[in-house]
């Protein structure tokens, strides 16, 4: 965990001590929001039916590509999308939230032997929109789809992160009345696919 690697590097090591203090300053700032948003999820009802409105899904996902770009350019990812459907009807914040943390994770697990491919794709579905997240990154055991959606759960030996993420995407998207479903191979990939139900 960086807060741990923190903690046990020298002060007289700047360059280390800097770089962990941007990892560890940006997490806390990412965690914030995830907890302000999981305060959101609780609020459902009228309000929730009030926030939505009919979205581009091409302006969400530049907005999440211009929020990423550090990480985008850092790790080379290259990003290719396929919108079949172009207008969602959900509330902005909550589908930001979860492109957001979908491509964010699919950068952030990238296999250590190749370059991070992401394909991000938006079609009907019998009475659905799905909305695709498939990447080229270390996979997921079998075993272990449920609990990646568990609350606070980590990959192993994951540096940042705070284990919440992928548990607020089901949440939200639950909470709309839709579904999401894991496809994944372990050393080859993982596919998201979120289902939404239409207006």
């Amino acid at each position: 965990m960086a807060v741990d690697l923190f903690k046990n590097t020298s002060p007289d090591n700047q360059k280390e001590f800097q770089s962990l203090l941007k990892i560890v300053d940006s997490s806390l700032s990412k965690m914030y929001k995830i907890i302000i948003e999981l305060m959101d999820t609780r609020k459902e009802g009228p309000k929730y039916k009030a926030e939505e409105e009919v979205l581009n899904f091409k302006h969400i996902l530049e907005d999440v590509r211009l929020t990423l770009n550090n990480n985008i350019s850092a790790s080379g990812a290259i990003i290719k999308s396929e919108i079949n459907i172009t207008e969602i009807t959900f509330s902005k914040r909550k589908l930001r939230s979860i492109i957001y943390n979908l491509v964010s994770n699919a950068i952030k697990f990238k296999s250590p032997d190749r370059k991070p491919q992401i394909f991000i794709k938006t079609e009907r579905e019998g009475n659905f929109i799905v909305i695709s997240v498939k990447d080229n990154g270390i996979g997921i055991d079998a075993g272990k789809f449920d609990a990646i959606f568990s609350k606070y759960y980590r990959i192993e030996n994951a540096i940042e992160g705070s284990g919440i993420g992928l548990y607020l995407v089901k949440e939200l998207v639950n909470n709309s009345g839709g579904k999401i479903v894991l496809e994944s191979e372990l050393g080859t990939g993982s596919e998201f696919k979120i289902y939404l139900k239409p207006e």
